[in-house]
């Protein structure tokens, strides 16, 4: 019976298509249209690798019902998809990660082993060995070597990834992703030493499992969805506080997505730009100004220039935004966000110099996030009328930005953000129009 060879492939199937089945429907539930993704080809890649690694299992224990030609040819396309498996499974944790490599000579590193590998596996096909196991037939060769050595080095690389990008990593994901990481790791270096175990389905179905649920669950992306419309809300209501003419919120963020996008894709701090913490930055970003729900209506909306009193009144926002945030946040279970959203509310008023407030932190003591929203928070103050002076000239405002490079601003960011210029005042232009539209 076909069964008694393939079982463990069939029953890994079924899995891998449930999931499929699972996660369509919530795509459609939460109407979550996408460009075909990674996890998408995983996948189709897992269905693929789990059909021939079945197709295998079975023709190798039934010699005499197919041709040596047909199992050399399914145990051909079985090894070329188990590497191609792995090697969308690197390629799909750097996606969730650092993102994908510019340089070209970082692109043909990653990919050389991989292509190496295939050519390994086709020459050496009619070479394949066909051994009798105590349980099962299997399998052997320089074929299947080279497949499962690249299967291990790309693994090891992904790992390696993962560990190096640890922290900036959300912590509800890390122990979730390094187990189904290891288990795959395990599972390929027992199918190593004990070729007969055809196990190695077991692994594809485990990291589609873990994925989906960790990383891909569209009911997951759509709580977080509803989070982020939520701090907007709350953003929001406490800029209507102020004196300002609206929008400070939106802008804010806008310019923060295209500082911090442009940054990593210069390759810049790209240890500390994952795609959880550029997430979490957009989500923090709205949050920077929460404090301002503590400081008195008379000063906040004072039209004249405030007295040094009222100076210091309104600097304490940033202390109140800091203590905000640890008592809303502080027990929802992502301390990557609610870390983030403290450190923008807390310190985007401090100075590359040191002269800025409420710590005095100077040059790369203030975190990261915080310096990035700082540029986009006073680029946006001085472009934005206020109930005691006009908005500033575009023009004048990056001037400002630029003295400010070394003194109140760190000049990398401030270099980065000039050469955005068009991109900046093409979503400054697009937010006027909009709320012209509106009005």
């Amino acid at each position: 019976m076909i069964i008694e060879h393939c079982k463990l492939q069939i029953g890994c199937m079924l899995i891998i298509l449930f999931i499929l089945f699972v996660y369509i429907k919530e795509c459609k539930r939460f109407n979550q249209r996408h460009k075909f993704s990674l996890f998408d080809s995983l996948l189709i890649f897992a269905i693929v690798f789990v059909f021939f690694d079945g197709a295998t299992a079975y023709t190798v224990n039934q010699p005499e019902l197919v041709g040596g030609a047909v199992n050399a040819v399914l145990h051909m396309f079985f090894l070329l998809s188990i590497d191609t498996y792995i090697f969308m499974l690197f390629l799909y944790m750097l996606s969730i990660t650092e993102g994908f490599p510019k340089r070209k000579s970082r692109v043909l590193l990653i990919c050389t082993p991989f292509i190496l590998n295939v050519i390994s596996v086709i020459a050496n096909i009619p070479k394949l060995e066909y051994r009798t196991g105590e349980i099962s037939n299997y399998s052997m060769g320089v074929s299947a070597y080279t497949c499962f050595v690249m299967a291990g080095v790309y693994i090891l690389f992904t790992l390696a990834i993962f560990i190096g990008r640890w922290k900036y990593i959300e912590g509800h994901k890390r122990i979730n992703i390094l187990t189904y990481l290891l288990i795959l790791l395990g599972i390929t270096v027992v199918q190593m030493i004990y070729p007969q175990a055809l196990i190695t389905s077991v692994g594809a179905t485990i990291i589609v499992l873990g994925a989906y649920i960790n990383q891909e669950n569209p009911s997951v992306k759509e709580l977080s969805h509803y989070h982020s419309e939520m701090v907007m809300g709350f953003a929001t209501l406490v800029e209507n506080k102020d004196g300002s003419t609206g929008g400070h919120i939106k802008r804010t963020t806008m310019y923060v997505k295209l500082l911090a996008k442009e940054l990593r894709k210069r390759g810049y701090y790209k240890d500390v730009l994952t795609k959880d913490y550029m997430e979490n930055l957009f989500k923090a970003a709205p949050m920077h100004d929460i404090g301002k729900i503590s400081v008195p209506d008379v000063v906040l909306q004072k039209p004249g220039r405030l007295t040094p009193e009222e100076f210091e009144i309104i600097k304490t926002h940033t202390v109140s935004g800091g203590r905000i945030i640890n008592e809303t946040f502080g027990h929802l279970g992502n301390e990557q966000y609610r870390k983030m959203a403290y450190e923008v509310a807390y310190y985007h008023h401090e100075k590359w110099n040191g002269k800025g407030y409420p710590c005095g932190l100077h040059r790369k003591d203030i975190p990261l996030c915080a310096r990035i929203m700082a540029i986009a928070d006073v680029f946006d103050a001085l472009s934005e009328k206020r109930c005691y002076r006009d908005a500033m000239p575009l023009d004048k405002c990056f001037e400002i930005i630029q003295e400010g490079s070394g003194q109140d601003f760190d000049p990398m960011l401030v270099e980065v953000f000039l050469d955005i210029r068009d991109k900046v005042e093409e979503a400054y232009n697009g937010e006027n129009k909009y709320k012209e539209k509106r009005s």
